[in-house]
């Protein structure tokens, strides 16, 4: 079982979105995939659960039967930043209780397991901890989407150096290229030359999932 960790330059950078595809990919390709979203701000109470879309939209994509609760443990109503959703309700976020939740997973017996963050590469949970220090627990690889936009260079250099001084990999980047910015490929070619890591993929938005899924370079994976 491999793992990997999907972050970003910023928040609404693309990750779901990276993620969904990706684990379509991965299940088009026979892997058994479990999914992990193990904290959201943000969701709509349904019959008395909180319901996240990003986490939903995973929980559809993945093939090992996994509920809702289990891909997404740590849910809050307000969009807002996780460590302040939780003191305005009067809890708080625990470190060992995200690890033992993504321990759940194993029981699936996974060949690969996505997890995707929240917000950028430094989200804080509270009492100093960031929920890059679950990665670092977990050793996963991680992934980098870049939100192509202005100032996503400086953004995407920061987040990889951050990443490789935790001591982990970063196996790839991805340039989401949902919102339009001028002069593009000259920064996604920037960022080739600048971030010694390859390209996964470069992504517009794309209805159909399938037809995305063909435009990711799987090596990392497989």
């Amino acid at each position: 079982m491999t793992n990997f960790f999907i972050t970003a330059t910023d928040t609404d950078a693309g990750k779901t979105y990276f993620a969904r595809i990706l684990v379509r990919a991965l299940v088009n390709r026979n892997k058994k995939v479990a999914v992990y979203k193990p904290i959201s701000a943000g969701c709509q109470l349904v019959d008395g659960v909180l319901i996240n879309e990003d986490a939903q939209y995973l929980t559809v994509e993945a093939n090992c039967g996994q509920t809702i609760a289990q891909v997404n443990p740590v849910a809050f109503l307000e969009p807002i930043a996780p460590h302040i959703a939780a003191n305005i309700n009067n809890t708080l976020i625990s470190l060992k209780d995200i690890e033992l939740n993504f321990q759940q997973l194993l029981n699936f017996s996974p060949d690969i397991t996505i997890t995707e963050g929240a917000g950028g590469w430094r989200l804080p949970l509270g009492s100093g901890l960031y929920l890059s220090d679950f990665v670092k627990a977990i050793k996963a690889k991680v992934i980098l989407v870049v939100n192509m936009k202005l100032g996503c260079l400086n953004h995407a250099i920061l987040s990889y150096e951050a990443i490789i001084a935790d001591g982990l990999e970063c196996v790839g980047w991805v340039a989401n290229c949902q919102k339009e910015m001028p002069f593009s490929s000259e920064n996604i070619s920037e960022l080739e030359n600048l971030l010694p890591i390859p390209k996964l993929a470069t992504l517009n938005f794309e209805v159909d999932i399938d037809k995305a899924a063909k435009l990711i370079d799987l090596s990392p994976f497989i």
